[in-house]
């Protein structure tokens, strides 16, 4: 697939040649980029339970500490800010700000849920953001989905309705945990719209610069009033928090965002579903959570369900190299 010589991301490697557009570094490895960042994200969990400080002041963490960066690389680079590699910079900015709002509430949500429910369910749940991207299409676009969507959909609901009645046997508390990685999923679903909509013209360090300090600001303004402790306050807490940083951040978030600008969105949809993978096993290792019959028969069924809803909402020739 050709890419622009004008994406902020370019990095050209060959000459130019007639008729033929250099490929960027990030273009040409965007499938191995975004496999890197669904595994480094996908221990965001583990580290939201190992932190010292609550779920909501994990996440401020995450997204505070490497915002002094961005704005350096920015510094460096000014031809990766949004006035110079947009032409429509105002209106970027704001979609910018949007998805810093959007993954605000992605993080209070999400990482509440892993606190109060299973990791394996929360990791799971999360994934049914594509059910919110068609289901917002329909509801604002008016674009109906076929019946091999509502096929799909109506197994997926069988799988989580599976794992959230082990979670009722367990108690209301476990219940409430699910329900908020549903709500997650939801906002990371505005997100990833939000985000595919301006990455094309924006560079990723402009994205995370200013998509992340928006976040930032809102997250700790939640767990100054809903938590007692913002920054962690041993050499264990900070590890703990840098660690969330290189990996889930850096090595997640960073390179989920640089390759959604060149990976078909069904591909990126495919690989999302089998992210969970990582943190159920983790979560096995580490804190002994053994993955139930109950919770392999729902998942099983949910992503199934949401495979399907993916392939009916593929137009034909969609996915043809271009």
């Amino acid at each position: 697939m050709s890419q622009s010589t004008n994406d902020p991301d370019a990095l050209t490697l060959a000459p130019v040649t007639q008729d033929v557009k250099p490929q960027g570094f990030i273009a040409r490895h965007a499938f191995p980029i975004l496999l890197l960042g669904l595994v480094g994200s996908g221990f965001s969990p583990i580290f939201v339970r190992l932190s010292e400080v609550g779920p909501i002041a994990t996440g401020a963490n995450r997204l505070t500490l490497p915002v002094p960066l961005f704005f350096a690389l920015l510094w460096l680079r000014p031809q990766d800010r949004v006035a110079s590699t947009s032409t429509q910079p105002r209106h970027d900015m704001w979609l910018l700000l949007l998805s810093g709002v959007f993954f605000c509430c992605d993080l209070l949500f999400w990482n509440s849920s892993v606190m109060i429910t299973s990791v394996a369910n929360a990791a799971v749940l999360a994934n049914i953001t594509p059910v919110f991207v068609v289901a917002g299409g329909w509801i604002l676009f008016k674009d109906k989905p076929g019946k091999l969507f509502l096929v799909g959909l109506a197994i997926a609901l069988v799988g989580s309705a599976i794992m959230m009645a082990q979670s009722l046997a367990l108690g209301g508390r476990s219940v409430v945990g699910d329900l908020s990685a549903v709500v997650a999923a939801a906002f990371y679903s505005g997100y990833v719209l939000t985000l595919s909509r301006v990455r094309k013209r924006v560079s990723v360090t402009a994205t995370m610069a200013y998509g992340g300090t928006m976040s930032a600001v809102l997250l700790i303004a939640a767990a100054v009033v809903m938590e007692p402790q913002l920054w962690p306050h041993t050499f264990h807490g900070w590890m703990v928090a840098v660690g969330m940083v290189v990996l889930a951040q850096l090595a997640g978030q960073m390179l989920i965002a640089a390759s959604l600008a060149h990976v078909p969105a069904g591909l990126a949809a495919a690989l999302f579903l089998l992210q969970p993978v990582i943190p159920a096993g983790a979560a096995w290792v580490l804190f002994g959570e053994k993955v139930t019959l109950y919770q392999v028969l729902g998942s099983i069924a949910l992503l199934t369900g949401l495979e399907i809803s993916r392939r009916g909402t593929i137009k034909p020739g969609t996915l043809k190299k271009a």
